[in-house]
């Protein structure tokens, strides 16, 4: 058939997923633009044309389900089925916090007469709430001493003097210097409530990995362990501090 220079084949069938006497036609464009196109309609018992999905679901109303009808291929596709009920499905944002046990049901038939109600639960609503146990504390970077690196303190006279390490305190981590243990050292004496024994894990693991295996609740030194004749020496120096300033305050 030749129609306004556009060469079309016609091509109709009986269709067996509506009822009987409706036949399916199909017309395949040969030439043009949309060469290769095939448009699809349905005719009725009676001859009536349909040209889309939703006239015939107008035509046969409720005595046909066409949800899950192929228009297009004139077959039953379950998968059509499927994608209705997704589309009419509506969520209920009153079932996330709707609690049986303290929102009274509310009545919405309009009765003259008090009628009792029965209250079906028939799922839990549980709320999650964070345990909060004791203080939280912020996360603690690791080597922020190093941002304090190359800074000294001074008075007006100059720099002030720095401090050394102990011999049995050494360094530990990547670039350590002594400057920056004593800034860790310190901090941990002054800011930590828990005991102060170093890095207690391998030093080969720590060096290798020290953003896993170092421990930030520690100061960057190698694990220490504190004899009695330390704490000898040191109650030593404090009381010789004492005895040094006791006789400054005396001549003053």
């Amino acid at each position: 058939m030749l129609n306004m220079n556009i060469s079309i084949e016609r091509k109709r069938t009986d269709c067996s997923a509506l009822p009987k006497g409706w036949q399916r036609e199909e017309v395949i464009r040969k030439t043009g633009l949309s060469a290769g196109k095939v448009d699809v309609y349905y005719y009725s018992p009676t001859g009536k044309k349909f040209r889309s999905k939703p006239e015939l679901v107008r035509y046969l109303g409720d005595s046909m389900d066409l949800s899950c009808f192929d228009f297009q291929q004139g077959q039953i596709n379950t998968m059509l089925l499927c994608k209705a009920k997704k589309a009419r499905a509506q969520f209920d944002y009153r079932g996330a916090r709707s609690d049986a046990s303290l929102v009274p049901p509310i009545r919405q038939t309009a009765s003259i007469f008090k009628q009792p109600v029965t209250v079906y639960k028939t799922q839990e609503s549980k709320v999650k709430t964070d345990l909060k146990q004791g203080t939280q504390e912020k996360p603690k970077q690791l080597f922020w001493e190093k941002r304090l690196e190359n800074l000294t303190a001074c008075d007006a006279n100059g720099v002030i003097g720095t401090t050394t390490l102990p011999k049995y305190i050494k360094p530990l981590g990547p670039f350590t210097s002594d400057a920056t243990t004593i800034q860790s050292l310190a901090t941990a004496l002054h800011v930590s409530s828990q005991p102060i024994t170093g890095q207690t894990g391998p030093k080969q693991t720590i060096m290798e990995n020290p953003g896993v295996f170092l421990n930030p609740e520690q100061p960057l030194i190698a694990a220490v362990t504190i004899t009695k004749d330390d704490v000898r020496r040191q109650e030593d120096r404090v009381k010789r501090a004492r005895q040094r300033l006791r006789e400054a305050l005396t001549v003053a």
